[in-house]
């Protein structure tokens, strides 16, 4: 799993699963978005505007990368 916060646009990803796939985004509400791979796998998970729904000190000790 790999965990990645831009703060400059406040949004978090979570990849659940690294292998190369095509993938399907499926906008699940406003601020979420899913990425659909193979066998209608969840592979990510995007966050739009995190810091109103997320504390990132929660995630820990999770692997994560921060970009600024």
């Amino acid at each position: 799993m790999l965990i990645n916060y831009d703060s400059k646009n406040d949004l978090l990803y979570i990849r659940l699963d690294s292998r190369k796939q095509e993938l399907m985004n499926k906008r699940v509400t406003d601020d979420l978005v899913l990425d659909i791979g193979e066998d209608d796998k969840i592979v990510g998970i995007e966050i739009m505007d995190a810091s109103e729904h997320i504390n990132l000190h929660e995630l820990l000790p999770a692997e994560y990368s921060y970009e600024k």
